[in-house]
This record gives C-alpha cells, structure tokens and sequence, in this order.
C-alpha cells in the first residue's frame, strides 16, 4: 500500500509540473474557437461559445495561396531534411566510429566545435552563396546543407550509439567478404535505428517550426512553409485576423504531435541505449 501511494504521489507531482506547460497548448486550441473580439478582449480559457469560423475561413485563399499549400510545403521542407540529415550524419557518424583513417580524432574534435558555433555567423556567407546559385526562393537552400552532415549534435549522438556496437560483428562480415559500404547498410544501420529515428524526429521538428532561415530564402507566397504563413495574418488593426491565425496555429501543432507520438518508443530508445556517454 505504501508503494502504491508513492507511485501515485509520483503521478501527481509530474501532472502538477505539466499543468504550466500544457496550458499555453490548451488555451491555443481553445482560443482558436472564439471569436477575433473574445481572444483579445476576454481571459477565460473556455470560449463563451464553440465557433468554427476561424477553421472555415482557412479554406479561403491567403495572400492568393490555398491555406493547404502551406503545410505541404513545411512538410516537403521538413521531411527532405530529415531524410537528408539522417543519410548525411550517418554517413559521418560510421567513418568517425568505425574506421581508421588519419586525423579521425581532430576531425572528430572539430565537428564538434561547430555545435558552439552561432548559426548568424553563417548567414550571409551562405545567402552569398545561394544567391549565386540562383537557389534563392527554392527550398534547395533550406535543404542542400543537411546533405553535408552539418549538425554535429547528430553525428555525436551516432557516434555514441555506433560505439556500443561489438567490433566483433565488423570483423565477422569482413571474413564473410563484405565491405565498408556492405557493413554500414546491413549490420550498422540496422542496429542503430532508434539514434536514426531520434535524429529523423528532432530535425523535423525544428525544420517545421524555424522561422528565421525560411524567411531569409523564401519569399513568393505559393512557396512559403507554416511559420512564414502565420506571419501574413499580423494586423493590429483587424481582430477577425487573430481568429484564423490561432486556428492554423493549432493545426500547426497537430503534425508534429502524431509525428512524435508515432516515434515515441524509439526516441527514447535512442537516447536511453546511447547513454550520451564517452
């Protein structure tokens, strides 16, 4: 009986800590049903009365682009992306910890080094480089750096799971014939799916919700992802526009929440079997 009580003393201190961390997600959804008077005018959680106009309105067109435009632009962004880092820091994660080559720890060393780097440093090398690409206002310069494994975090965390791997089964399928390339697709990759899966989850849900990179590339309507849409129903001046902003606010929200509920197990897979450790 003591047990029990311990436990659900446990459960009720964690429900207690979410309270303030679910209720801006709560009063989002909620808020999306009021009117544009009632969301600037009232504080109450619950809305006076349950309206979907906010949700019908989305079905006119923004700024000359159907609303639906928007989501299937942040998901080719965001899925390539995912797909690309997955295959790039994979990639440098395997020669990192499975190879032998010279430098192998100053590389290491360095890759890590750019993790304290400010992305703003970057910036304008990059929009330089683009621009004279004529890349500008394509995803291809949202999506073309996740080819080169530039997000060491990833790379460090595969490095850390690849580490856990027994060298034995490297030197077993060398004797059976097989080489590097054969060795990181049918025996490593396998084994490290859920560092894959934690890598997949979290660069989707930081390319789906950045603002500022796809603000400085993008800039035609029909080619704008989510958080640059948002951005075109900002009018101090019209309270009907916070209606159908919070609207799409909250279906923002809804793709990144199955994504993550889909791939819960192996997030946390990922980083309980990596220990993060040296």
């Amino acid at each position: 009986m003591t047990g029990r009580l311990r436990v659900t003393g446990r459960h009720a201190v964690v429900i207690l800590l979410l309270i303030p961390l679910l209720y801006p997600i709560a009063w989002l959804f909620l808020a999306s049903f009021k009117s544009g008077s009632e969301i600037v005018q009232s504080l109450a959680l619950l809305p006076r009365e349950y309206l979907l106009d906010n949700y019908v309105a989305l079905g006119d067109d923004l700024a000359g682009v159907p609303a639906w435009t928007f989501f299937v632009n942040s998901t080719i962004v965001a899925g390539a992306c995912a797909l690309a880092n997955i295959a790039s820091c994979s990639l440098a994660a395997y020669a990192f910890a499975r190879l032998r080559f010279r430098m192998r720890g100053p590389l290491f060393a360095f890759t890590l080094a750019t993790i304290m780097l400010p992305v703003h440093i970057i910036t304008i090398p990059q929009y330089s480089l683009f621009t004279k690409l004529g890349m500008v206002d394509t995803f291809w310069p949202l999506i073309l750096p996740k080819l080169l494994a530039t997000d060491a975090f990833f790379i460090f965390l595969m490095v850390q799971f690849m580490r856990t791997i027994p060298r034995e089964l490297d030197e077993a399928a060398r004797l059976d014939g097989c080489g590097s390339i054969r060795i990181f697709a049918s025996i490593v990759l396998p084994l490290v799916r859920p560092a894959l899966v934690t890598t997949a989850i979290f660069t989707f849900i930081w390319t789906w919700n950045d603002f500022f990179t796809q603000l400085i590339y993008l800039s035609s309507p029909e080619r704008l992802t989510l958080p640059l849409a948002l951005r075109l129903f900002i009018d101090t001046t019209d309270y009907n526009a916070f209606g159908p902003m919070l609207a799409l606010s909250a279906l923002a929200i809804v793709p990144i929440l199955l994504f993550f509920a889909a791939f819960q197990r192996l997030l946390v897979e990922g980083f309980a079997t990596s220990g993060l450790k040296g």
